[in-house]
Formats: structure tokens, C-alpha cells, sequence
């Protein structure tokens, strides 16, 4: 199970790590903290030593509520971002966390490796096109409405088959456009309740029918701080546990924003295939 980035195979069938790198100010953890060029280095330095294969840009908050981003100021946040990093750091595989066509299409045209798109192509018609026509990996999520209305779009007539369906609609679409290199992410936290959110991490292993690989992005989020009754600033280790289950339930890819913590998982549950 591979994906071809920049001319690179990327063998998934060994998990990998995606670290999250936002470059806003209203991120639900880390916004803001990011918005100097030294701040952005030194974490980008950090995880990729600390073992990511990736790097997770977003210049568009997609937390619950978060106010509505031009297309121009997620560009003007997220291009210089792109050439710092790659200047320092050239062989860094950026993925690029946008709904937008336009900005997919620059960013990639500015070095970008991946687009990872929160809507799946619902959010801009001319996503799926624009992916196709630059054959660079599509990770597609699965969401209901906007950043600004999908709490309140929780109802499901039956959860899993509502979100599988969903997938097996987008695939047939990316199939036909000829994208090769589709991930997919079931979307913790996008339109779920915290007890939904643990019914479909439970089931995972149901997306092994698309044989595709399956990005997990549970990082200190709501389902895990708020069943904990603390804080994101204080869920790492509720991140943890949930990510050893993911990887057990067959997660290709852990999106991060503790990368060290997150490949101790994969190294801990590598040894545990390996004396099964």
C-alpha cells in the first residue's frame, strides 16, 4: 500500500505519522502559536526528528465554529509558509489542509506534496478535477456542512452505513477521474457526537472494505478532553490510547500534534504484530 509523493513511494502498510503544523490563529490547540518564522522552523525541525513523515499545514481553522477565512488571507498565510519550510527543509513532504481548489492547485505548485481536504470535494466542485489534473494523493474526509454548522449535523440513520456510503460515493467519483492516491479519513470530532466519535472508532476495521489507507485524527480533541474533563492542553495521554487502538484497528496514517509520543505507538504496536 503506497502513495507517490513528489516521485517518492510512501509504503503505508507501515503506519506513518502526519504532524500538524497550524498556521492560525484560531486553532482549538495550538493557534497563534505559530506565526513567526523561528516558531515555525524550530517545529517543523522538531517533528521531523522526532519521526514525522509528514507535515499537516492548515491556514483555515476547521475546529467547530471557527470564523469563516477568505480564499486570499488562507493564501497569504499559507504560501510563505510552504517556501520557508521548503527552503529549509527541501525534502519535507507537506500535505496541505484546504477545501478549496485554487488553493490546492497553488500550494501544490509551490512544493506541496499532499492535499487533505476536510469535505471531500462537497465543499468546491472543482476539487476532485483539480486533483486529478495534478495526480498528487487526495486525503478525503468525511464531513456534514461547514466548520460553522456541522455540530449541528449529528443525525444519522445509522451511523457507519451513513459514513461508509459516503466514502463508497466519493471513491466511485475519484475512481472515475482517474485519482490514484486516495486516503481516507473518517473524521473525528466533524459532525459527530462524543459517543459517535467512539462507535466509529470502535468499528475502523470496517473501512478495510475499500482497501485504501486510513488517515486517524483524534489528537487532543473534544471526544477525548471532554470524556476526561479536562483540557486539550491536557489530553496527550488520552491521545495515546486512543491512537494504539486506531493502529490496531488498522490506522495507515496518525495525524499528530505530539509526533514523538505518536511514533512510540506505532514502535510499541509493531512489536506487538511482530509476537502475535
Amino acid at each position: 500500500m503506497t502513495i507517490n509523493c513528489k516521485g517518492q513511494l510512501i509504503d503505508l502498510s507501515s503506519p506513518k505519522v502526519m504532524g500538524i503544523l497550524n498556521v492560525t490563529p484560531d486553532s482549538f490547540y495550538d493557534g497563534g502559536n505559530y506565526t513567526n518564522k523561528d516558531a515555525i522552523l524550530n517545529q517543523v525541525e522538531t517533528m521531523l526528528n522526532d519521526g514525522a513523515t509528514f507535515i499537516d499545514i492548515g491556514a483555515y481553522s476547521s475546529r467547530p465554529g471557527a470564523d469563516f477565512v477568505s480564499e486570499d488571507e488562507e493564501l497569504r498565510r499559507l504560501i510563505p509558509v510552504i517556501e520557508l519550510i521548503l527552503e529549509h527543509y527541501p525534502d519535507a513532504l507537506l500535505s496541505i489542509d484546504t477545501f478549496r481548489s485554487n488553493v490546492a492547485k497553488i500550494a501544490i505548485e509551490k512544493g506541496a506534496a499532499i492535499i487533505n481536504d476536510i469535505s471531500a470535494g462537497h465543499l468546491d466542485e472543482h476539487m476532485l478535477q483539480t486533483i486529478a489534473t495534478l495526480k498528487v494523493p487526495y486525503i478525503m474526509m468525511h464531513m456534514r456542512g461547514t466548520p460553522q454548522t456541522m455540530q449541528s449535523l449529528s443525525d444519522y440513520d445509522n451511523l457507519l452505513k451513513d459514513i461508509l456510503f459516503y466514502f463508497s460515493e466519493r471513491l466511485e467519483k475519484t475512481k472515475a477521474l482517474g485519482i490514484v492516491d486516495t486516503i481516507c479519513d473518517p473524521g473525528f470530532g466533524f459532525a459527530k457526537t462524543l459517543e459517535q466519535n467512539y462507535e466509529l472508532l470502535n468499528q475502523l476495521e470496517l473501512f478495510d472494505t475499500f482497501e485504501l489507507p486510513i488517515l486517524v485524527g483524534v489528537s487532543r480533541k473534544s471526544m477525548i478532553y471532554k470524556a476526561l474533563d479536562t483540557t486539550a492542553q491536557h489530553a496527550l495521554n488520552g491521545t495515546t490510547a486512543l491512537n494504539m487502538l486506531a493502529l490496531q484497528k488498522g490506522a495507515s496514517i496518525l495525524r499528530v500534534h505530539d509526533v514523538k509520543e505518536a511514533m512510540e505507538c506505532i514502535t510499541l504496536n509493531d512489536l506487538l504484530k511482530q509476537n502475535d
